[in-house]
């Protein structure tokens, strides 16, 4: 496999003059760029991506070029190294896969209309113009651009407007950055606007195929993260604006790009009247994600891919800080233990799984990296992890100096742990190399051997434990009882006498506590029954950590799922929606030796009724008053389990207030999903479904078209299901931005999983051509890892993919998620007849 050639070796840009005109009508991109830096030689290159060059000048001299396919460059001759001005006339395709420039596709009152926007990252700015496009070569820039423009039109990009003549838009010159950090989009937007207490623009943008109301939420969000921020980071927004741009096409969730960053709709845009707090919470995160970015990679960048984690890992973190600081009530570290913390736990425990910082080789490893359970989950939990360990001053104390020194600059993960290290008098770059440069977490084995408690560490692995795996962290221990050791570094540790330690514990003895470290614990017997016994005075942290270490230990044959379903009912009735979320991972895990019809899917049924019937009954489905916050997040999660337990209550119910609404638009946004999915369990017939079907193509509504497609594909009805697998390639329906969403949802379905199936195998060039270079391309497979679970599917799931195992971009994808299907496949051999021996039991 080739390695990426860096070209700012040889060519280092230092500012960038864009002239770049977009037309829409032909599909064309035509620019000059302008480019002043140092030449390290005189043989030179530029990363180029099905540009067509024209011309090539070295200070205002033509020279030949050759172009480079293969290698996404150009090359050319100086006459002279040193100080240079390069300048090439290119033009370019308009394309379609939302990458490079490329327009979003959207309907206003019936009316087809289009807004053109950039994602850039990772290496797409050189499908726009010509660079040095990696992110060490930072540079400033000054853009020009006009386009193919309406009435009414409005362009924006990083920095503000300068002036518009000729019909050319003139942006300030920005601060120097990295490419895939510039952006520009233009195109019928409304906006809104505020400023922060220094003085910085806000601005929302999005289509007039929306409400105006929808961008207010956002607004009071963004502005108040960024007043966080400049407190926080004790260094000041380094920008004018913030401009927060919502689009109707968008591969991501959302994109950086240093004072105009790029959203999807459902990311940005709420109806303040009618949506569901989780939601919320949802949009807020994802601002204070993009925002904390602003500084912590957009200042500061990764030096190469590599450390793409610096980026990301810590802006996943800083956005719970964040919303933490500035929503209190909402207990938002509770969705990062019920989410996060999970997905990074269950992907980090497979063989073969990549480690938080990880070399390129090749460019389409760099798309690969993204795996948003270990750059962003895992990397997050690690920091945590961090914070916990030195505290927030000295982690503001660290971030204020990292910024001052490496501002406007690039920086390595050791230029992190020394800022850190010398604020906090900790050695914070030794602890973090285990985490960090090897994949995996251990699993902290408590014992008492002789009335000692002795603790002992191993990696955790779900699937064929590797030969000869000596992996050792430094693992905080953050025990139940104070004065114990903070660390253990080595493979074992005494703790002392158990019977001192018990009388001495905070409740039943713990490691972990609070949950910030990324580690599961197993107990002795003794240990567990005591957990158990005092389960119900626990707090719901440590309630919900308890099923956590169960749940994966079951998952690792370790103990059986059949031994965690009898302590469900001791929480059942618990006001905590974390709590509620752990229970019902539970129940999600049984349901995996469910197949449809079985008994033990009928016991599973009634045995989620049991446990559903008394907070259904307490919450109802709809929204009042005096909901506390739990409340409002547990709604859907205990309306789902009624549903499943074929609670006839919220059935009756789900189904008056379908038949009495207006129309499916006006539906009360608490419980939405499933008053859709009752209905089509339930009541099903094809009007239902046609209408659905209409509402989901008729509205503007990201969420609403979120909680409709959750309902669709649980049709009960195939004729439906080939119906909905008809649409798939129907950009008119569904959208390419969400058809993996699509295909997982029929993929679960069992009366939908072979026709997903072989969608899939069969329009597979397709997706590479219309979806692939994307760095959530990758993230199909993943979904099929969710839901196979036979032999027979992991066969035909090898026969598949294997002959794929050369694709740098799907490569590691394919091997971690057949060792997820095997230990799923093996999971149903060896557990179910056990899960359905224990469920007949608890529903006698």
């Amino acid at each position: 496999m080739a390695s990426i050639q860096r070209l700012y070796e040889i060519f280092q840009p230092e500012h960038y003059d864009l002239q770049i005109h977009v037309s829409r009508a032909e599909k064309v991109i035509s620019g000059t760029a302008v480019i002043t830096g140092e030449a390290k030689q005189k043989n030179l290159a530029l990363h180029q991506h099905d540009l067509t060059v024209s011309s090539v000048q070295v200070d205002g001299e033509d020279v030949a070029f050759e172009m480079d396919k293969e290698n996404d460059q150009f090359t050319f001759e100086s006459p002279k190294d040193g100080k240079v001005e390069i300048k090439v006339a290119y033009t370019a395709p308009l394309t379609d896969n939302m990458n490079g420039i490329y327009p979003s596709y959207y309907k206003e009152d019936g009316e087809d209309k289009q807004v053109v926007s950039t994602q850039f990252e990772t290496y797409f700015a050189r499908q726009a113009f010509p660079s040095i496009d990696e992110p060490e070569a930072k540079a400033t820039f000054k853009l020009a651009l006009s386009f193919d423009e309406k009435d009414g039109e409005v362009a924006i990009s990083n920095t503000p407007e300068e002036k518009v003549e000729d019909g050319v838009h003139y942006f300030e010159k920005t601060v120097k950055m990295s490419t895939y950090l510039v952006a520009f989009a233009f195109g019928d937007f409304q906006s809104v606007e505020t400023k922060t207490k220094s003085g910085i623009k806000v601005g929302i943008y999005a289509t007039k195929a929306h409400p105006a109301k929808d961008m207010d939420f956002a607004l009071d969000i963004a502005k108040r993260s960024i007043d966080f921020y400049e407190d926080y980071y004790q260094t000041p927004y380094p920008l004018a604006q913030s401009l927060q741009v919502a689009l109707p096409d968008f591969s991501a969730g959302a994109m950086e790009n240093w004072g105009m960053v790029t959203y999807r709709e459902a990311y940005l845009l709420v109806d303040p009247d009618n949506t569901e707090l989780e939601m919320k919470q949802v949009v807020a995160t994802v601002i204070a994600h993009e925002l904390a970015h602003q500084w912590f990679g957009d200042l500061v960048t990764m030096k190469w891919w590599d450390e793409l984690w610096l980026n990301e890992s810590f802006a996943n973190m800083m956005e719970f800080v964040c919303i933490d600081a500035i929503e209190p009530d909402w207990k938002i570290w509770e969705s990062f233990n019920a989410k996060d913390a999970q997905a990074a736990l269950k992907r980090d425990a497979v063989p073969g799984v990549q480690s938080v910082h990880v070399e390129v080789h090749h460019p389409e490893e760099i798309d690969a990296l993204f795996d948003p359970a270990i750059v962003y989950a895992k990397g997050a939990r690690l920091l945590v992890m961090v914070r916990s360990l030195i505290g927030d001053d000295a982690l503001r104390k660290g971030l204020k100096a990292y910024f001052e020194k490496k501002a406007y600059g690039n920086a390595s993960g050791s230029d992190l742990w020394d800022a850190l290290g010398k604020a906090s008098g900790q050695d914070i770059g030794a602890v973090m190399a285990t985490w960090l440069e090897q994949p995996g977490y251990p699993e902290l084995h408590v014992a008492i051997e002789n009335g000692r408690v002795k603790v002992s560490q191993k990696p955790f692995v779900l699937g064929e434990k590797p030969a000869n795996d000596d992996r050792r962290w430094a693992v905080p221990l953050a025990a139940s009882v104070k004065g114990l050791p903070d660390l253990l570094s080595e493979e074992s540790l005494d703790l002392g006498d158990w019977e001192e330690l018990k009388t001495a514990s905070d409740g039943p003895f713990r490691l972990n506590v609070g949950n910030a470290s990324h580690y599961i614990v197993s107990y002795d017997d003794e240990i567990v029954a005591e957990q158990v016994e005092g389960l119900a005075e626990m707090s719901a942290i440590d309630q919900a950590q308890f099923l956590q270490n169960q749940l994966f230990l079951a998952q690792a044959g370790q103990v059986g799922i059949a031994d965690i379903l009898p302590v469900l009912p001791k929480l059942k009735d618990s006001d905590s929606a974390l709590v509620q979320n752990f229970v019902y991972q539970v129940i999600g895990q049984a349901k995996v030796f469910a197949d449809g019809g079985s008994q033990l899917e009928k016991d599973l049924k009634a045995f989620v009724k049991t446990l559903s019937d008394d907070s259904y009954q307490r919450l109802g489905l709809d929204k009042t008053a005096s909901d506390s916050v739990s409340d409002e997040l547990m709604r859907p999660t205990v309306i789902a389990a009624a549903l499943f337990g074929k609670n006839e209550a919220m059935k009756k119910d789900a189904h008056a207030r379908y038949a009495s609404t207006t129309s499916i638009e006006a539906l009360a946004a608490d419980g939405r999903t499933q008053v859709l999915q009752n209905e089509l369990a339930n009541f099903n017939s094809q009007e239902v479904f046609d209408e659905m079907v209409k509402a989901y193509v008729d509205t503007s509504n990201a969420s609403l078209k979120r909680d409709l497609r959750a309902a669709l594909v649980t049709t009960p009805d195939a004729g439906q299901l080939e119906t909905l697998v008809s649409y798939f390639m129907d950009a008119d329906v569904i959208k390419p931005q969400d058809l993996r969403d699509w295909f997982g949802g029929v993929l679960a379905n069992d009366k939908g999983k072979d026709m997903a199936w072989d969608f899939v195998t069969t329009n597979w060039g397709w997706l590479e051509d219309r979806l692939g270079g994307d760095m959530s391309f990758s993230s199909y497979i993943t979904v099929m890892s969710r839901t196979l679970k036979s032999q027979a599917q992991l066969d035909a799931f090898n026969a598949f993919f294997t002959p794929k195992e050369d694709q740098p971009g799907i490569a590691r994808e394919i091997v971690v998620d057949r060792i997820v299907i095997e230990n799923r496949v093996k999971l149903v051999e060896t557990q179910q007849a056990t899960v359905a021996t224990a469920l007949a039991g608890l529903v006698k």
